[in-house]
């Protein structure tokens, strides 16, 4: 029985582009011991893929009106069709490294309950890539002069113990919110929430928006709109977590308190004073917090 698995929801194989990028983190995927790989959809190609690579392909999930996988369902086939003590979710574009099973096997030496997540490397890759002996550290080499590490908003890929996340609400996959109302779920469960950005060496492929309405980002789409009310919730307490809100950091194989930066202590004031109205002194100076931290982690 393998320890994690690996499953996503791709978009479909008929972009060059997309097809290539997620070619490749599928390929990424499959190098890593102590795993196994679950492919949710039916997406174009899809299905010629996962058998080509030898995964598992699960093409029935509920979706959207719009026609959109839901978080739900997509979490729920993964339970109900993996054996392993672990799962991890993980974005179709995301090239994974065995930094990711280390971490996930020693966190879980040391606690029962937990949320794995982590600030990814952006890099330009528009070619298959070459997985023979040697491509992690040449991965590492290219990243490091080519690529950039991306702002401690938004995550790429969750590790948590298979009993937990059993009832996600029904977001649509790929649009804003759900991975937010994910980490603030594992906050509020009290859940050790580790960002292992310090131990885990992932790299996100970059690419256009093309594949969704009007080519833009999913910020303003109506599905988006929707996941947000979603993770509100009837109790409307939902705040947008980023990675600067988890509690516990990942270093050294230890699980440790997270070193103060300025920009957790940004983060920390900016949440503290946040109003439950958009409007006042409160709201001005949050935005101004917001404002001060963005224009911080474009240095990086």
């Amino acid at each position: 029985m393998p320890l994690l698995t690996l499953f996503s929801a791709p978009k479909p194989f008929t972009n060059p582009h997309i097809r290539t990028i997620q070619r490749n983190a599928i390929q990424s995927w499959t190098q890593l011991d102590d795993v196994d790989v679950i492919l949710i959809g039916d997406e174009p190609g899809m299905a010629d893929v996962a058998a080509e690579f030898r995964v598992t392909h699960l093409p029935h999930v509920a979706r959207t009106p719009q026609g959109t996988p839901l978080v739900s369902s997509i979490f729920a086939l993964a339970r109900d069709h993996s054996p392993a003590p672990l799962l991890c979710y993980v974005n179709a574009d995301i090239l994974l490294t065995p930094d990711v099973v280390q971490a996930a096997r020693r966190v879980q030496a040391q606690t029962q309950e937990f949320l794995i997540i982590g600030r990814r490397w952006n890099l330009d890759v528009t070619e298959p890539l070459d997985f023979s002996p040697g491509w992690v550290e040449r991965l590492h080499e290219r990243t490091h002069r080519e690529g950039a590490l991306h702002v401690p908003a938004g995550s790429d890929y969750f590790i948590f113990p298979r009993h937990l996340f059993a009832d996600m609400p029904d977001f649509a996959i790929g649009r804003a919110g759900w991975d937010n109302w994910t980490i603030f779920h594992a906050r509020q469960q009290g859940w050790p929430t580790i960002d292992a950005t310090p131990d885990v060496f992932i790299v996100h492929q970059n690419h256009d928006y093309s594949h969704l309405p009007g080519g833009k980002p999913h910020y303003n789409h109506e599905e988006s709109h929707r996941n947000i009310a979603l993770a509100r919730g009837p109790e409307n307490n939902y705040t947008g977590y980023i990675l600067l809100d988890t509690d516990r950091e990942l270093r050294n194989g230890k699980i440790v308190s997270p070193r103060p930066t300025l920009l957790r202590t940004i983060r920390t004031v900016e949440m503290a004073m946040r109003p439950k109205e958009k409007q006042g002194f409160r709201w001005w100076l949050t935005r101004r917090l917001r404002k001060l931290r963005r224009g911080l982690t474009k240095e990086e």
